[in-house]
């Protein structure tokens, strides 16, 4: 059995494909885990979802921010943004059923030798509280009140984790660092507007989450995805897998028992 960790496909499925058929994936007895943002901007958001769900115990899928935005859309939240390219599954026969199977999935995952979250882990956590912190927000969305949650999770704050907080500004946080996470300060406090590559910021007050020297130790090697500027990012303890595919990069599968990693070049630049 081999597990294969890809990066963000956001619609991208002939990349994907690609890449399985590359490795020779067999769905009987290799895993594939995904580190979310299955869905905007690339060409089969819908195609993607029917796919992924299809593979069944074979796929694992932490939430990424498009996901969690699809859902807001359904809601009505938001209008659906044309070059999100997710209006279809609005509309999609069997549209209850993939938004109800996106609900289902975790923010975070574990293997025995790492861990697997959208944006990354926060540096004020350790494992325990990733755990914790991931497992309330799976709960509500698995309830009935997750459509409360989904309508309140948008905002910058708070930008700093207490045990204290509560409510909303809790889940917020939560949320925030799981699947939005790019930069933190000196404090470890998240910053949500930078974007930039770390080598394009001048601010020397900023640096990525995983660069926080103060952070809490995991001794699991994290994988991330969420950060296409980054262009990948490869260590002993943090792994990035988002290389940009739908911005006319390429999609990156690392393939956890010997490290090899495996790309397909873009085949369709969303606009």
């Amino acid at each position: 059995m081999s597990t294969y960790v890809v990066g963000d496909i956001q619609g991208c499925l002939d990349e994907l494909l690609s890449l399985l058929k590359k490795v020779s994936f067999d769905k009987e007895k290799d895993q594939l885990w995904l580190a979310g943002d299955l869905v905007a901007r690339g060409p089969k958001s819908l195609e993607t979802l029917r796919f992924i769900k299809g593979l069944g115990n074979s796929a694992k899928v932490v939430l990424g921010n498009h996901d969690l935005h699809l859902l807001a859309v359904s809601l009505g939240r938001f209008k659906a943004k044309p070059k999100d390219k997710t209006a279809e599954i609005l509309t999609a026969k069997d549209k209850g059923e993939l938004l109800s199977w996106i609900r289902e999935q975790p923010l975070l995952l574990e293997h025995e030798e790492f861990v697997l979250s959208h944006a990354g882990i926060s540096p004020q956590w350790d494992i325990e509280t990733a755990r914790a912190t991931a497992s309330e927000i799976e709960v509500i969305l698995q309830s009935s009140d997750w459509q409360w949650l989904i309508e309140n999770m948008y905002g910058d704050g708070p930008d700093t984790w207490s045990e204290q907080l509560s409510g909303i500004e809790r889940y917020r946080y939560i949320i925030n660092a799981f699947t939005r996470m790019r930069f933190v300060d000196t404090q470890g406090r998240l910053d949500m507007e930078q974007k930039k590559p770390p080598s394009q910021v001048k601010n020397s007050h900023l640096m990525p989450w995983f660069k926080y020297s103060d952070r809490k130790p995991i001794d699991k090697t994290i994988l991330f995805g969420h950060w296409a500027a980054l262009e990948g990012h490869k260590s002993k303890r943090f792994i990035g897998l988002d290389t940009g595919c739908v911005w006319g990069g390429s999609l990156t599968m690392i393939r956890w028992e010997d490290k090899k990693y495996f790309t397909q070049q873009s085949l369709n630049v969303g606009d």
